[in-house]
């Protein structure tokens, strides 16, 4: 090999010392000037061209530093031409020298400002929330962290996403203007890597959500980031609180196995299956789950029920004057909602209430009175009803909605499918089998084409659901396609003159927020709802198995019921006596609906949960009030 010459390995260990950085090439100038101004000083003073000026070495290395910073000082020097000369050189080397400097530093600080923006420093926080991905979700689950953090002296967010740091910023500061006390921090990386990770510190975190990326694969991406936390050579000792979502059934056993006890799986395809299921039977439904899932309004928390240690849970019912008891529990089992009322409360119990806040549920030392009992209306049979739903669009969720909503309905229920597809033939063949109380057929059609939705006479049905083509279109344009079909089926409705339940699904939360009219049972599903899920267990990983039981048919479900099943009409009376009369069914009522309000965005579609106790209340006809039960069957198809 041939050997490298002494000018090429000059080149070569000034090419290393160059690329050390700036203070690096900060500390080479100050040794290059040091050894400028010795070297004259030395020389002046060998030489003695400074005998005029009467200087000894001290004086001229001082006189030397000078000229090197300050161009100007030289102005006034006299002597032989020799220190002149000196002089004039070494103020040639200070203007090298400082302009370099300056060069140097603002390269450096340019550089700092580049990193900076490219979000690569490492987060020194403790206690924080860590959001892994990015998604639309994201504005929807920081909104809600700012709220849930309003009573906190300072909440902090940290958003790790394969995105640059600004345009993170700059969304955020569009989407979510106030962030009030809580400090959001963006970084930029990748949520499977390691050392991206240690960038966010999840080791200190208290929670952390790992969103679903847009996109194919978008489960192999998190069983990948959840395997990354939990098997991180850096791990800390006590466990993670990660809450994950998944998509497809099919991966949720792996997303299990990696995650072991420290992942909360939120199955996002079944859980708008349920809500879709739900939501388009019950007028009303969908703004009492929204109501549940934010924090702006009153939602689920865990209370202690070591005051009522030897009641029957049909005695706490009445134990909490601003909160609504709702579920038990138990130290070692799963939460149990609406369970029997003569339910013993023992200790170790912990009451699920609804109520304003985690501090509001407090046991009253003297239970709400004032039941009314000849207002009270004894329980009667509900009439089992067939129900007929058209389902308008398809996707892959549309499968899942089909299973969820033959859970739900009564016995000779029917479903018509309609789609500018051919997937649904297949897809129903295969369900049908497995199908107990509803017979489905499948049409091929446009479902944006006016003549079409005339030609079905959607007005004969009792459910209307249309979804998103989103396995073969983006997301802008099943979005487009699904806009115009609500916008078909509200003209039909108003033409007509007559009131559709329509359930519709949305990809963007900007095209959602286009399509929303003042109608609670005209509601667009979209991933917010997951999101808001999401955020409730990431807050409170106890409340994992309270949802559940809600979303699950085979436990206890939110209905909406006729008032007058329950107490006479145009007679005034109490919560109180509404909660007594549910008792008595092994029901228990959380709220009502009162049908005045129904199209007021501003009153929550009249919606209105955990309701004073003692505050005086006269229902009308078409008046509904908002129970827990597990009877799913026997309830009628609730049409406002």
């Amino acid at each position: 090999m041939q050997r490298a010459s002494f000018g090429e390995r000059v080149r070569y260990a000034f090419d290393n010392f160059m690329a050390r950085g700036t203070i690096a090439l900060v500390a080479g100038l100050f040794l290059v000037s040091a050894l400028v101004i010795l070297g004259i000083a030395l020389l002046v003073s060998l030489t003695g061209w400074a005998q005029d000026q009467g200087w000894d070495f001290p004086r001229l290395l001082w006189a030397a530093l000078l000229r090197t910073l300050d161009p100007g000082t030289m102005g006034g020097d006299e002597g032989q031409i020799p220190f002149l000369a000196a002089m004039l050189l070494t103020t040639f080397a200070g203007l090298f020298v400082i302009s370099t400097l300056i060069g140097i530093i603002n390269t450096g600080i340019e550089g700092k400002l580049t990193d900076l923006r490219k979000g690569r420093s490492r987060v020194i926080e403790s206690g924080h929330t860590v959001i892994l991905g990015w998604s639309q979700q994201v504005f929807t689950v920081v909104s809600e962290l700012v709220i849930a953090n309003q009573n906190q002296r300072a909440g902090r967010v940290v958003i790790l996403a394969d995105m640059d740091k600004v345009e993170m910023e700059d969304e955020l500061r569009t989407r979510v203007p106030d962030t009030g006390r809580t400090r959001v921090v963006c970084r930029s990386g990748s949520p499977v890597d390691l050392s991206d990770l240690d960038i966010a510190s999840i080791h200190g975190a208290r929670s952390i959500i790992v969103l679903s990326p847009e996109g194919a694969d978008s489960d192999a991406d998190v069983v990948k980031t959840v395997l990354a936390i939990t098997n991180n050579p850096r791990r800390r000792q006590e466990p993670y609180h990660i809450v994950a979502e998944i998509r497809e059934r099919a991966n949720l056993d792996v997303a299990r196995m990696v995650g072991r006890d420290e992942a909360e799986l939120v199955l996002v395809g079944d859980l708008i299956a349920r809500i879709v299921a739900q939501t388009c039977r019950q007028s009303g439904l969908s703004v009492v789950y929204m109501e549940l899932l934010d924090f702006s309004g009153d939602e689920i928390y865990l209370a202690d029920a070591s005051a009522l240690v030897g009641q029957t849970f049909g005695d706490a019912l009445l134990a909490y004057t601003t909160s609504t008891v709702i579920g038990v529990i138990p130290a070692d089992g799963p939460a149990q909602l609406s369970p029997p009322m003569d339910r013993p409360i023992v200790p170790g119990d912990r009451m699920v209430v609804i109520t304003a806040d985690d501090d509001t549920a407090r046991v009253s030392p003297k239970p709400a009175g004032g039941i009314v009992e000849e207002a009270i209306v004894p329980a009667g049979r509900r009439e089992r009803m067939p129900e007929r739903t058209l389902l308008l669009g398809w996707n892959w969720r549309a499968s899942a909605i089909l299973r969820e909503l033959d859970a739900y309905v009564s016995p000779g229920s029917t479903v018509t499918v309609v789609a500018d597809l051919d997937a649904p033939e297949a897809a129903v063949a295969e369900l049908r089998p497995g199908l107990r109380h509803t017979s489905i057929a499948v049409t091929r059609g446009d479902t944006t084409d006016r003549r079409l939705l005339d030609g079905l006479d959607v007005g004969t049905f009792d459910h209307l659901i249309v979804l998103c083509y989103a396995d073969v279109l983006d997301a802008q344009r099943a979005d487009s396609r699904t806009l115009i079909t609500l916008l078909h089926l509200r003209d039909i409705a108003a033409t007509a003159g007559v009131d559709l339940s329509i359930t519709s699904e949305m990809l963007d939360l900007r095209n959602r927020a286009l399509a929303e009219v003042t109608r609670a049972d005209d509601f667009i599903v979209s991933d917010r709802l997951t999101s808001l899920l999401i955020t409730q267990i990431s807050e409170n990983k106890q409340l994992r198995p309270v949802f559940d039981d809600l979303f699950d048919p085979e436990g206890a479900e939110i209905y909406l019921r006729p008032a007058a099943e329950y107490v006479r009409l145009g007679v005034e009376i109490t919560f109180t006596t509404v909660i007594e009369s549910a008792r008595r069914r092994g029901e228990v009522a959380i709220g009502y609906r009162r049908r005045a309000l129904a199209e007021s965005a501003a009153e929550a579609y009249g919606v209105q949960l955990n309701p004073p106790k003692d505050a005086a209340i006269t229902f009308a006809e078409g008046d509904r009030v908002i129970v827990i039960a597990e009877d799913g069957l026997e309830d009628d198809t609730a049409a406002a």
